[in-house]
């Protein structure tokens, strides 16, 4: 366990002091800033503008921060070399993907809250308040975030960064459209799409799983259960592309 904590920290150094997380925390939360401001113009006084915005700015540059920084965790190591001195250690494959991964969630965990307190400072001057229900949707955010992840971490492991990066992002769309292409399959009458638009459906996580962000914005109750669906659906699918990620990343020769 020293050992998997010793990677996840050095990963989480590595990450924290990279550039390209700074520039997009601190556009996103310009945005989320922003989203105060928004409200006071006269048609945007409701302070669902703020929560609804900042929702969204937490989902979709968590996301970018989860894709263009986890792409990089394996190739970085294979590129400066680094991967050799390490797993010529008494540490496992699997071990050495699960450090990368969880030093990565814990910059992600810095980066939402940064961001979840933004949000909570601007809606702290509007009838709305400091609402903590709304961190039901901050933490099934989160959890989509982990998924994503994950899916950069496993493209890592056998492409180029600029491939794991489009396909990363592919998934990342996908997954909130396919509700979309499971219908639109259905009603072009063709057999070929109607079969291939409903086996993405039934193969590919759908994100909309984690998208409470309507309800939380309308103030709609939200029950313990779907909480927690939701959480084991997004564990369920980590899982999957963890044990894929070992496969691959088992049958590589660095020599």
């Amino acid at each position: 366990m020293y050992k998997l904590f010793a990677i996840a920290n050095n990963t989480f150094k590595e990450t924290i002091r990279d550039r390209i997380l700074y520039n997009i925390l601190i556009f996103a939360v310009i945005l989320i800033g922003f989203s105060y401001f928004l409200r006071k113009l006269d048609l945007l006084q409701d302070p669902r503008i703020v929560i609804d915005l900042s929702l969204a700015c937490i989902s979709i540059f968590g996301a970018i921060i989860s894709i263009f920084i986890g792409i990089g965790l394996v190739y970085k190591e294979v590129e400066k070399r680094t991967i050799y001195t390490i797993l010529s250690k008494p540490i496992s494959r699997p071990f050495f993907l699960l450090g990368k991964y969880l030093g990565l969630l814990m910059t992600l965990l810095v980066n939402v809250a940064i961001m979840t307190l933004v949000m909570y400072l601007a809606l702290a001057f509007t009838e709305r308040g400091i609402d903590l229900g709304i961190l039901r949707a901050v933490f099934l955010t989160y959890v989509e975030l982990m998924l994503i992840t994950m899916i950069s971490l496993f493209f890592s492991c056998f492409t180029t960064t600029t491939l794991a990066a489009i396909f990363s992002l592919s998934f990342y769309v996908i997954g909130y459209v396919t509700d979309d292409l499971k219908i639109l399959g259905a009603k072009s009458g063709s057999y070929l799409a109607s079969q291939a638009t409903g086996l993405l459906y039934q193969v590919l996580p759908n994100l909309n799983y984690f998208n409470i962000r309507g309800a939380i914005v309308h103030s709609l109750p939200i029950s313990l259960e779907q909480i927690l669906l939701s959480t084991a659906y997004g564990i369920f699918y980590i899982a999957i592309f963890y044990t894929l990620s070992i496969v691959i990343f088992s049958r590589k020769d660095f020599k």
